[in-house]
């Protein structure tokens, strides 16, 4: 199976809208409730081309796979050298590589842009999802105490980062 990394195209919000969608509705990578409707991701979409964030998908040749994406991390100005991250891979194709190269490209990008601290927002009981981080350098920076709530419980979140040199 080859994977190409790939900028994303307008053609690719129905499958980026469809693993998000998945994650909405079966995981805790994403703390939202309902699923995204087209034109909630449409504009998502949009913005992020209107603001320079990448948006990257993993393709194999039966299209996209995967995604990802960084944005400003907080609003204020002190903050515009830290982007956070999101990586997502469509369900049947987690573990075969693919999160890997989607997250190395974003870091890629982010160095070239000059950003300086690259921050990820984990689940705490997502293991698997911060020992993959650890891989690529990222150290735990703190842990946010039931802080979400999602599935009828609380949920902490870890934050990670990576300092680009």
């Amino acid at each position: 199976m080859e994977i190409k990394i790939r900028p994303a195209i307008f053609a690719d919000i129905d499958t980026i809208l469809e693993i998000v969608n998945h994650e909405i509705l079966h995981g805790t990578s994403n703390y939202d409730y309902e699923p995204h409707d087209f034109e909630t991701q449409k504009l998502w979409f949009e913005e992020k081309q209107a603001r320079n964030w990448p948006v990257i998908v993993a393709e194999i040749e039966n299209g996209a796979i995967g995604y990802a994406t960084y944005g400003q991390f907080r609003e204020k100005i002190g903050y515009q050298y830290t982007v956070e991250h999101s990586v997502y891979v469509a369900e049947e194709f987690i573990g075969n590589g693919v999160g890997k190269l989607l997250l190395a490209e974003l870091i890629k990008l982010a160095k070239e842009q000059g950003f300086h601290n690259m921050i990820g927002a984990i689940d705490a009981k997502n293991k698997a999802s911060i020992a993959f981080h650890k891989k690529f350098g990222f150290e735990v920076a703190g842990t946010i105490r039931e802080v979400g709530y999602k599935f009828d419980h609380w949920l902490d979140l870890v934050f990670m980062q990576l300092i680009l040199k």
